[in-house]
């Protein structure tokens, strides 16, 4: 049901005409929620959260399956299209900024919503994956989706997705109930984060205002491709005719692929730091510390010496992308306030990057899961945290390109721990102690948990020393739930 307003016209037409932040018709709550159609099974369907969360647990999800073939039967738009058809096609109901990339892609989007909420709008974002929450993947200015509002939203799609054949998968679903979630709520736009590859990821539904795409580095090749120029051709497939695309500099096979990608689909095409006037560079403060700053330059915008609020080099190039991203947008009829944005720039915080979840011992935690990503890493650590030796706790999932990360490790590490991962997909511990030591000689030990690993890295560390968890983002999850719960637990000396 559209709501229509007293001077004539949708709500949604009305919104659409205009950019300015805080324009937006709102609807009460009570509004919002007769939106839904209550299922006629609902009494004995999802009517909770913990129910909503067992039935996508019966859904396919590739996210945990060993094996995952990437063709359109698995990866399916029509699919999706008919979900959301049967919906309401909420997607259709916002604007979207849409992301695509190997590594950078959470952190770039987080920027981009901080910087877009601090100028005033109410700003969506869905990322994946998550941490230790699924609805952290579903955001509104910051707050993640309440467990009833997900409940609802799954009992909705549930009798639609039962009627269907093929039945919609895990991450079809989830981004179904996102997008309806964005809508009902009224965002004025959303960051949109692809799951995996670009062309056949659920999210490409979506007409944006922006794509964009962060660093291309091997990863997921069994699905998307065994080279650089494969991958790219994936992740290009977010771009449409007419719409502005952003890059940063890639490696030229990538940089080749998109840029033929872009011409052939229509879409205007320029890189951060070519077309796109942009640097940046490491400097130390007595404020702030050791950090990076950078500069970006357009027609219609002139971002100096702003300091990049997450840390590493890497972070810096995210920061440049998101930054022409806000560039674009401008150009799209968006009121941004510079002055504003920086505000919300400098405010941002990404969970699972370089993340400190522990000050006695040091432990850093961070979600690099493929060779490029545990470079920056450790650059990142060799840049911002003074440290006379580093354990390095590493979990990863076999159809990552082990060999390529635990070259990384072995250059980068004093000692070394090997784990499971929360994952069907995780790597044997064993087998990667095995392949470390044969490859690089040098001594690894295994532990069968990430407690059992965290107790052996305690043993071995002074006040000096450095942990760091990494390898994947199932490990960092897991690593931050069980540092909350430690820090929840009183001390033996408060039990007393």
């Amino acid at each position: 049901m559209r709501h229509t307003t007293s001077g004539g016209g949708t709500a949604i037409a009305r919104r659409r005409a205009s950019h300015e932040p805080g324009t937006r018709i709102r609807h009460s709550k009570s509004d919002r929620k007769a939106r839904f159609v209550e299922p006629r099974n609902a009494a004995g369907g999802v009517n909770t959260y913990a129910k909503a969360l067992r039935f996508l647990s019966s859904l396919c999800d590739f996210e945990r399956l060993r094996i995952v073939r990437y063709n359109t039967q698995n990866f399916d738009l029509d699919r999706m299209r008919t979900l959301l058809r049967r919906l309401g096609n909420p997607q259709d109901e916002f604007k979207s900024v849409h992301i695509a990339g190997t590594k950078g892609k959470g952190s770039t989007c987080a920027m981009i919503a901080s910087m877009l909420q601090a100028c005033g709008y109410k700003v969506g974002l869905y990322t994946s994956p998550h941490l230790t929450d699924l609805r952290e993947r579903i955001q509104i200015n910051g707050q993640m989706i309440s467990q009833a509002d997900f409940a609802r939203l799954v009992q909705l799609a549930q009798p639609i997705v039962d009627r269907m054949k093929p039945r919609p998968t895990y991450f079809d679903v989830i981004t179904a109930v996102a997008f309806k979630h964005l809508a009902n709520e009224g965002v004025d736009i959303a960051v949109v984060e692809t799951g995996l590859g670009g062309r056949l990821d659920s999210t490409n539904v979506l007409k944006p205002e922006v794509t964009a795409i962060t660093s291309i580095s091997m990863d997921h090749m069994a699905q998307l491709g065994p080279t650089l120029a494969r991958i790219a051709e994936e992740k290009a497939g977010i771009f449409k005719a007419g719409i502005p695309a952003i890059s940063v500099q890639q490696h030229a096979d990538a940089d080749a692929v998109l840029k033929r990608v872009a011409e052939k689909v229509g879409a205007v095409l320029d890189v951060c730091g070519q077309t796109i006037e942009f640097s940046y560079r490491f400097e130390s403060s007595r404020m702030q510390g050791p950090h990076n700053r950078v500069c970006l330059t357009t027609p219609n915008s002139r971002f100096e010496h702003l300091a990049v609020p997450l840390l590493g080099e890497h972070q810096a190039i995210n920061c440049g992308l998101a930054l022409s991203v806000i560039d674009r947008l401008k150009g799209r009829g968006f009121n941004i306030n510079d002055a504003r944005a920086m505000e919300g720039l400098a405010r941002t915080t990404v969970p699972g990057r370089m993340e400190m979840l522990s000050q006695m011992p040091r432990v850093v935690a961070d979600g690099a899961h493929n060779a490029a990503s545990l470079d920056a890493m450790l650059r990142a650590i060799g840049q911002h945290i003074p440290y006379d030796s580093m354990v390095i706790i590493f979990g990863c999932c076999a159809d990552k390109d082990v060999p390529g990360m635990l070259g990384r490790i072995a250059a980068g590490a004093d000692k070394v721990i090997f784990t499971r991962v929360n994952s069907i997909r995780s790597a044997d511990p064993n087998e990667l102690a095995v392949g470390y030591v044969e490859q690089y000689g040098k001594m690894a030990q295994v532990a069968a948990t990430l407690e059992d690993a965290l107790a052996i890295a305690n043993r071995a560390v002074t006040k000096e020393d450095l942990i760091c968890i990494s390898g994947s983002f199932y490990l960092v999850g897991e690593a931050k739930k069980y540092f909350a719960a430690k820090n929840a637990s009183p001390s033996p000396a408060t039990r007393q």
